[in-house]
């Protein structure tokens, strides 16, 4: 393997390319449960049929863990964004319909969105009776079956030369429903500092899949709990707002 080319520098993690392999290679004290279930993942997201980089190995690479999947040229949906911002309403339609048609498949082996976000909820900071009403609202939520991307966003969104476009990045991947994982993209335009991009994209995915905004909005504090367990200081504020619990009874 070659590692003369760095595609991308991520949290305890290194994308190299290498002819027409990508190459992630993980810290050596990443979780080996996780990056597993990430191969695994994007393994059952492949038997979908959806456009995504196909699994080539997950080996070692000098005692760190990698896994090597096709590499796919072109640019991210971000960068076309930036480069082209008389472009951003058609670029994001083209966003919004590519999560309809990935929540339009099932991988019915995937974990469970519930059982993630109850985990989640858990392992937050917030006192017990935040908790306590978090739970009791990812309960009384729809159950769905959809796969779920988790972390769906412009920049893991890869437009090749010709035109098509790949998903990227299934380390996330659930099963459950269409809307929470409408309420994490959502959050992460916010995040991304993108208020603007955040309501037109929420209003396109409603529009769409003839969905109500406001069932969309009450996935938020869930979401937005389940970021807080990343611990980054620069979201904590934002965050903190969403998961007020009562904003959108």
């Amino acid at each position: 393997m070659k590692f003369d080319t760095v595609l991308a520098v991520r949290e305890r993690k290194v994308v190299y390319r290498d002819g027409d392999r990508a190459i992630k290679v993980f810290d050596e004290d990443y979780s080996k449960a996780d990056i597993l279930n990430e191969a695994l993942n994007q393994a059952r997201v492949e038997e979908t049929g959806l456009d995504i980089p196909k699994i080539l190995e997950v080996t070692k690479v000098d005692s760190k863990w990698a896994i090597v999947t096709e590499f796919i040229e072109g640019k991210t949906l971000a960068t076309l964004m930036q480069e082209n911002p008389e472009k951003f309403d058609e670029h994001l339609e083209l966003f919004v319909d590519l999560q309809i048609k990935m929540h339009s498949k099932k991988a019915p082996l995937l974990n469970k969105l519930r059982d993630k976000m109850h985990r989640k909820i858990s392992e937050t900071d917030f006192d017990d009776s935040v908790k306590y009403e978090l739970h009791t609202r990812l309960e009384s939520m729809p159950k769905h079956d959809k796969v779920c991307h988790g972390d769906y966003n412009p920049s893991n969104i890869i437009i090749t030369p010709d035109g098509k476009p790949y998903i990227l990045d299934w380390s996330h991947a659930t099963q459950g429903n269409a809307s929470a994982d409408a309420a994490r993209t959502y959050l992460l335009f916010w995040l991304n500092g993108d208020n603007v991009g955040a309501e037109k994209y929420l209003d396109l995915f409603c529009k769409k899949t003839n969905t109500e905004k406001q069932y969309v909005q009450k996935w938020l504090p869930i979401v937005a709990a389940s970021q807080s367990v990343k611990g980054k200081p620069e979201e904590k504020e934002l965050l903190q707002r969403w998961v007020n619990v009562v904003e959108y009874e």
